[in-house]
């Protein structure tokens, strides 16, 4: 598939699952067959925020996934940090040069020794633009078994350019599609009362929009500030609209 094929595709994607299995495999055809996509919008200066919130997409196997971001891994990982502090691409060159000069910390060795384990050695990371402090995404591209860093280091001054508008691309769609954290999905009720709320209707407003009693309202709402771990309603509201969970066009 071509680049303009592939930004087609891309563009017009109306569900996540579509628009990765596209990425993933556009992004093998370059050699990086394995991909983990994350995304926050509740970043603070010590923490990614509530890791339930997170946006995370990867194609890598449950014993990488269970090692890296279910025990936690994902916390001290070097190209984390790097991404943390710097747009654009970064090879992982520089966690090999860090571990033979002894300058990674305790905690990120152990990252690398894990990655190693997996044969996660040779790969890219591409940390993406955010106007706001709170917000942060970036992609960890892996190598295919075997490849070496200098080739994927070759291949980057061929065709890198390519490659970051494309993961730039698919990462601005995934913005504005749907998605539904585990266990915090909305109902159609719940999205419906929050969506009359965001517009500025107060309960009894609601209630008569909804042909339902003010206390049914309210227990959508509270049932919504539940499914989404927010205290106030207001909270619900702000979290859902980052969630995309409102205002959803049915299929």
């Amino acid at each position: 598939m071509g680049i303009m094929n592939y930004l087609h595709v891309i563009s017009g994607s109306k569900s996540l699952e579509e628009l990765w299995h596209a990425h993933v495999l556009k992004m093998a055809e370059y050699g990086f067959d394995r991909l983990m996509y994350g995304y926050t919008r509740f970043k603070t200066d010590t923490s990614l925020g509530d890791p339930d919130d997170f946006v995370i997409l990867t194609n890598h196997d449950q014993d990488y996934v269970s090692g890296f971001l279910n025990e936690g891994l994902y916390r001290h990982a070097p190209m984390l940090r790097w991404a943390l502090e710097h747009e654009g691409a970064g090879s992982w060159q520089m966690i090999q040069e860090k571990h033979l000069q002894g300058a990674l910390q305790p905690e990120e060795e152990k990252v690398r020794a894990f990655n190693e384990r997996m044969q996660m050695t040779a790969g890219y990371t591409v940390s993406f633009f955010s106007a706001s402090k709170r917000y942060k995404g970036a992609i960890s591209l892996g190598g295919q078994v075997g490849t070496t860093q200098k080739e994927l280091d070759a291949l980057w001054q061929d065709c890198g350019e390519d490659i970051i508008l494309m993961n730039n691309m698919a990462h601005l769609k995934i913005l504005t599609l749907p998605y539904d954290p585990p266990n915090r999905s909305l109902t159609r009720r719940q999205r419906e009362a929050l969506e009359w709320v965001g517009d500025g209707k107060t309960t009894q407003d609601i209630a008569l929009l909804m042909g339902l009693t003010p206390g049914t309202v309210e227990k959508h709402l509270r049932l919504a500030r539940a499914s989404l771990s927010v205290e106030t309603t207001a909270q619900a509201v702000l979290k859902a609209a980052l969630q995309n969970q409102m205002y959803v066009v049915e299929s």
